[in-house]
C-alpha cells in the first residue's frame, strides 16, 4: 500500500491506510500467481453510494424489486422504482399483475427504512412492528406513518405512489440470510396478509441494540429490547417462517446457514420455547435431498448444477414466486 508492505499488518490497519480523502489516490502493489512480477494499480478514492434497491420487469405484467440492505434512502429509492415499474407498464398499455419483493440475503439496516418499505404496501397508520424491553422507554409501536419512516426527509415519498401498489398480488422472497429489518418487513406483510412469504426460514435477529455514550469518546452497546410482528410474534432466534417453503434448488438443495439460534449465548425468544440445538455433533454443510442424503451422490449432483445467482434464469425460488403470481391471476379470473 503506497510501497508499505502489508505483511504483519492487521486488516483494520490496512483498511485505515487505504481510506482517505475523496479524490486522493493510493498505489496498490499486488503479487499475482502466473505473473512474472508485481502488478501496480493506482486507485482514486471517492465516496461510494451502494445501490440498495434494484428493479426490473421479469415478464410482461410482472415486476421484480430487490432490496439488498436498508439504508437512509432505501424506502425513497423503492418508491421511485415502484413508480417506474407502473409507468413502464402504462406506456406499454399493460397492467401490473403481480410483484416480487426480494429480501433474500438482506442483512437488515436502518429501522425507519424497513418501516418505509413495509408502508409502501400497507394502508396508512397500519402497525408494522413494536418493541418491548425492561424499561418503559423500550416499549414502542411503529406504524406506516410519516413520523416513523421519514426521519428528517421533508417530502413524503410514499404519498404519490400508484394506488394499485396497496393491492397488487405480492410475493416476498426470504432465506436464512434475511435478517433484522428484512424480517420486520416480512413479518408485517405476513401478519396483515398483504403478501405471501416464500423461501426458507429467516435468520432470527429480532433484538434492539442501544449505544450508551461514555467518557473519552467511548461507548457501550447494550441489547435493550426485542422486536415483535404486528400480531405479537417475537422475531428473536426464530425468525419468520415462510407461508410457502421453497428451497434454493429444484432437488431440495440449500446452503447450510448459521442462524441467530445457532450462536452461543444468543438471546432467547420470549414468546415461544424453541427446541434445544444439538451441540454434541459438528454440523457439516451439505446439500439436502438426492439418494445420497448429503453423501457423494448429492455432492456430484450439486456440482452439475449451474452456479446460483439471485434473479438469474436459474433462480428456482424466483421461478416459483412467478408460478404463484400467475396462478393468482387464474384464480381471480374464475
Amino acid at each position: 500500500l503506497d510501497d508499505t508492505p502489508v505483511k504483519g499488518m492487521t486488516l483494520a490497519d490496512a483498511v485505515k491506510k487505504m481510506r482517505g480523502k475523496p479524490k486522493t489516490s493510493i498505489k496498490l502493489t499486488v503479487a499475482r500467481k502466473g505473473e512474472s512480477g508485481p502488478l501496480e494499480f493506482v486507485i482514486v478514492r471517492d465516496k461510494i453510494k451502494v445501490q440498495s434497491v434494484k428493479s426490473k420487469t421479469i415478464e410482461p405484467g410482472y415486476g421484480y424489486v430487490r432490496v439488498t440492505q436498508f439504508q437512509e434512502e432505501t424506502a425513497a429509492d423503492l418508491a421511485r422504482h415502484i413508480d417506474k415499474l407502473y409507468k413502464d407498464k402504462e406506456a406499454k398499455g399493460e397492467p401490473l399483475k403481480g410483484m416480487v419483493l426480494d429480501l433474500r440475503n438482506d442483512p437488515g439496516g436502518l429501522l425507519h427504512g424497513a418501516i418505509g418499505v413495509a408502508a409502501a404496501f400497507l394502508p396508512a397508520k397500519t402497525l408494522i412492528t413494536s418493541t418491548d424491553g425492561r424499561t418503559e422507554d423500550a416499549k414502542r409501536k411503529y406504524t406506516a406513518s410519516t413520523e416513523d419512516y421519514l426521519r428528517g426527509q421533508k417530502a413524503d415519498f410514499l404519498k404519490d405512489l400508484p394506488a394499485g401498489i396497496k393491492t397488487v398480488p405480492l410475493v416476498v422472497l426470504v432465506n436464512g440470510g434475511s435478517a433484522s429489518a428484512s424480517e420486520i418487513v416480512a413479518g408485517a406483510l405476513q401478519d396483515h396478509k398483504r403478501a405471501v412469504i416464500m423461501g426458507t426460514q429467516t435468520f432470527g435477529k429480532g433484538s434492539v441494540q442501544t449505544v450508551l455514550p461514555l467518557s473519552n469518546n467511548t461507548a457501550v452497546k447494550l441489547t435493550t429490547a426485542r422486536y415483535y410482528t404486528p400480531n405479537g410474534r417475537s422475531i428473536q432466534a426464530k425468525g419468520i417462517e415462510p407461508d410457502v417453503l421453497v428451497e434454493e434448488s429444484a432437488n431440495g438443495g440449500s446452503h447450510e446457514r448459521l442462524r441467530e439460534a445457532d450462536l452461543e449465548r444468543h438471546l432467547d425468544n420470549d414468546k415461544e420455547k424453541l427446541p434445544p440445538k444439538e451441540t454434541d455433533k459438528p454440523v457439516k454443510p451439505q446439500t439436502k435431498g438426492g439418494k445420497g442424503k448429503g453423501g457423494k451422490d448429492d455432492e456430484e449432483e450439486a456440482a452439475k448444477q449451474p452456479p446460483f445467482e439471485i434473479a438469474s434464469k436459474n433462480d428456482y425460488q424466483l421461478a416459483q414466486a412467478m408460478n404463484l403470481l400467475k396462478a393468482w391471476q387464474v384464480i381471480k379470473a374464475k
